[in-house]
């Protein structure tokens, strides 16, 4: 009795997820919608005390996984036929690479979207990260932010998951969650 509740119990959570997930990437297709990313996976947490902005040799990289994880979800872009206009990312190694591995198109370095992490700035960095989600909303077409766990639960209440998507879009001045997409 109770595993049958369960199965019933997730096989509506995964339903509820796939749907999500598919408006999701019908709303980054219609453009006017961010893809406000969280890059792949780099084993641990935040950054080495000797962290250097400039040289990724200081910081938490991706690993062989977290590249491969790029690329795949590059491959998902390109299979439900989202043609992206930008794609911006943190000067973080980490999120840049991301960027790059997946092959969307030129990726341009924006510091709005660098991580506040242990910064004592939490609120000029939430509004950096909300007026770059804005600014690639008015340009009317798909834009992939690629940045950190804590900018992108500051502007939408999410706590992604590395490689995770939150689909969002403006209204007025609020960012509004459309969906979500799993790694």
């Amino acid at each position: 009795m109770i595993r049958t509740a369960l199965a019933i119990v997730f096989a509506l959570t995964a339903t509820a997820a796939a749907a999500d997930e598919q408006a999701a990437w019908a709303a980054l297709r219609g453009g006017g919608h961010v893809a406000l990313m969280r890059h792949a996976t780099a084993p641990g947490v935040g950054d080495p005390a000797t962290f250097k902005l400039g040289d990724c040799s200081t910081q938490r990289n991706l690993n062989d996984a977290g590249r491969a994880e790029a690329r795949a979800i590059g491959e998902r872009f390109r299979a439900h036929g989202v043609a992206v206009a930008e794609v911006r990312t943190s000067q973080w190694c980490r999120a840049r690479d991301t960027a790059e591995e997946m092959k969307l198109g030129s990726v341009t370095e924006d510091p709005r979207l660098n991580s506040f992490f242990g910064d004592g700035d939490r609120a000029g960095g939430l509004e950096a990260s909300k007026a770059a989600v804005r600014d690639a909303v008015r340009s009317g077409s798909a834009a992939v932010l690629v940045t950190h766990q804590v900018n992108v639960t500051a502007a939408t209440g999410v706590f992604p998951a590395s490689g995770e998507i939150v689909v969002v879009t403006v209204e007025g001045d609020a960012i509004q969650v459309v969906g979500r997409i799993a790694p």
